[in-house]
């Protein structure tokens, strides 16, 4: 495509000019925002939303549709403006005129469930790039079960200099590398430019020579010149690897005085050099003016896909894979690995074994796994500790798209962002696994699949001082609180078999946000005798009652520490305490429940309260009301786990004596 070839009858500049006059003016009323991404993005996207990405407006959510990711968030109003010049219903031009603005869905990120036709949550750089190794993972999976007739989509990305500078992209790159993803295509605005000033000031990376020994294919275009863009763009179709293309543009493009510095990234271009902006690009129309012929250009644009997605779907009324990639696509099977968890809790419960939860957790999972197929598993190289592989599952790899288990290496940051890619893809349910220690690594990807409310399953073991001797450096002591604070964030740390498997369930029945669970290294007796019901659900329950008389003492704990309030209590009964003992194996899902519910669980004002885990004890007196907290207040130690209990003073005679002290 020339510089004047036209696009539906306009020109393709007039067309990215359209790009370039909203990003500019919906900045510069809000007077806040990124107009310099935009306007110099604006030609390369103009020929990747109108050559070569598949989707469809009048129907975004088409599960075979191209998903395009703009990892570069910050330049939230180059998406916001082709989604509504092509014609997407919820982008109407109010909506970009209300740039920035409190409740409107053009966020100065882009937020997913905000609007449709915005496939990701961005702005933290890295992460959307990562989102999409997930995304290209699952359309290579599901393309494997169900076939190319049916799945057969790429997944598109435009990252900025920012995005290779994280850490994180390291990590996405090296794993899309080592899997071959050949339907993701990078575009890497190359415009050299950063916050502070030229990229070089801190970073002099060759990023194409870091692609290449990733294992990536590279190439080049001038981000300006329409047919140059075009050759790239068709070039990288025809990969057998995943695609880097550097698409050296100018930040800030038309601008005369602010086209290629700093200036032009982060701030409104003010209205003396808006105008001199649109007069150097021909642009001669008012504030949020899109002449008639542009306008129908791009709704034209917009509407090319119709007809594929008209095959699409019927191809899929004749499919034999119809019903199966329905349930895929719709969480059909949730409930009967569900039915299969339940069936596992109640031999849990009638066997009693004395498992580590992280062992109780395998059990989980392979009693589910066959039950639903879009379980895709996997371990940030942990998977003899995590216990995370089901039995007979075989290693997702190039040769073998079809596998159920990622060795993502140790990149759990990587894993946890490309999670969240294969959450937000659909067809499948993601779960990964690593040590809860490194939930740090993690963090800014749980974060946002808390954010954008979507299911990924965090399987975290060796949980506390528990793990022992590889010390302080590995064995939580904050993490626990620290997870618990991220909003719509659960996090469940079960206390035996029985529990596990409730807590999985409750994990699996979730689709409106992550679940974490925290799971021990060592050995925890069997606790539960009952499981026809999931009391996990609740948050919180009582596990054992008081005995002789009102309950004086009551003692809350999770994980491995239950056994030590179940053995506590005991002490305290046959002292002719009466005390009871209550389970809280997620303290999100104890706030759900109604004040009645929650009042009975943590009795009267009259009764000594006691939270007993091996963590420190933020958030446990709010939760409970508690009168003492038996848990640590420091780092752990290297030691055999019985040893550092000991030495910590989390042990059933320090909760008897710490009741006594209360009671006195």
């Amino acid at each position: 495509m020339s510089k004047s070839e036209l696009i539906e009858g306009v020109e393709a500049k007039e067309l990215a000019n359209a790009i370039r006059a909203l990003a500019m003016d919906a900045v510069e009323k809000a007077k806040s925002g990124h107009p310099g991404m935009p306007m110099g993005m604006a030609d390369a996207a103009t020929v990747l939303f109108s050559k070569f990405l598949k989707y469809d407006p009048s129907n975004p959510s088409w599960p075979d549709r191209d998903r395009f990711v703009l990892s570069a968030g910050h330049g939230s109003m180059l998406l916001y403006a082709l989604l509504h010049l092509t014609g997407y219903a919820d982008m109407t031009l109010d909506e970009i005129k209300n740039f920035r603005q409190l409740g409107s869905k053009t966020a100065g990120h882009p937020e997913n469930f905000l609007a449709s036709g915005i496939e990701t949550t961005t702005g933290p750089l890295g992460q959307g790039l990562a989102n999409a190794v997930g995304m290209a993972m699952a359309e290579a999976h599901l393309a494997a079960r169900f076939g190319g007739a049916l799945v057969d989509h790429r997944t598109w990305v435009i990252a900025g200099d920012g995005c290779l500078m994280e850490g994180i992209s390291q990590e996405a790159i090296a794993l899309a590398g080592r899997q071959k993803l050949n339907k993701l295509i990078v575009i890497w605005d190359d415009n050299s430019i950063s916050i502070d000033g030229a990229v070089s000031l801190a970073d002099t990376t060759d990023q194409k020579a870091r692609f290449a020994a990733s294992g990536w294919s590279v190439l080049s275009c001038d981000g300006h010149d329409f047919a140059d863009v075009e050759r790239a763009f068709e070039t990288a179709t025809k990969s057998d690897r995943p695609v880097m293309i550097a698409c050296k543009t100018t930040i800030g493009y038309g601008s005369p005085k602010k086209a290629g510095t700093a200036k032009a990234h982060g701030e409104a271009l003010g209205a003396e050099e808006l105008a001199a902006t649109k007069a150097a690009l021909g642009w001669k129309y008012g504030p949020f003016e899109i002449p008639d012929n542009i306008r129908t250009a791009w709704l034209k644009v917009g509407a090319r896909s119709a007809g594929k997605r008209e095959e699409w779907a019927a191809r899929l009324k004749k499919s034999e894979h119809k019903d199966a990639f329905a349930a895929a696509m719709g969480d059909g099977n949730i409930e009967a690995a569900v039915a299969a968890l339940g069936l596992h809790a109640a031999k849990m419960a009638a066997e009693k074994p004395a498992l580590a939860t992280r062992a109780s957790s395998h059990g989980s999972i392979d009693a589910m796994f066959e039950a639903c197929p879009e379980l895709l598993g996997g371990s940030a190289d942990l998977t003899g500790s995590n216990l995370t592989l089901a039995k007979g599952s075989h290693d997702f790899t190039p040769e073998n798209r079809a596998g159920r288990y990622v060795r993502y290496g140790i990149r759990e940051h990587g894993m946890a962002a490309a999670m969240n890619g294969m959450a937000l893809h659909g067809g499948v349910v993601p779960y990964g696994g690593t040590f809860l220690t490194f939930a740090d690594y993690s963090r800014p990807a749980i974060r946002l699949s808390a954010l954008m409310g979507i299911r990924v399953i965090h399987v975290m073991t060796h949980d506390s001082i528990g793990l022992g001797e590889d010390g302080p450096t590995h064995q939580s002591v904050e993490h626990l609180a620290s997870l618990r604070a991220i909003p719509n964030l659960y996090v469940f740390r079960p206390a035996d078999a029985v529990e596990t498997a409730e807590c999985w369930q409750a994990a699996l029945l979730r689709d409106d946000g992550p679940s974490l669970l925290a799971l021990s290294r060592q050995a925890t007796p069997a606790l539960r005798g009952d499981a026809s019901e999931n009391l996990s659900v609740r948050g919180a329950y009582e596990l054992l009652p008081a005995e002789g008389g009102a309950s004086r003492v009551a003692i809350f704990a999770t994980g491995t520490e239950v056994a030590l309030a179940v053995k506590a209590r005991e002490i305290l009964q046959q002292e002719g305490i009466p005390a009871r003992v209550v389970s809280a194996p997620c303290f999100e899902m104890f706030e759900l429940q109604d004040d009645a519910y929650q009042d009975a669980v943590c009795g009267d004002d009259d009764e000594i309260k006691i939270g007993c885990e091996a963590a420190i004890g933020q958030g446990w007196f709010e939760a409970f009301g508690l009168d003492a907290f038996v848990g640590m207040s420091t780092f752990g130690t290297s030691a055999p786990a019985k040893d550092a209990y000991a030495y910590f003073g989390i042990t059933s005679e320090a909760i008897v004596e710490t009741a006594k002290a209360l009671l006195d």
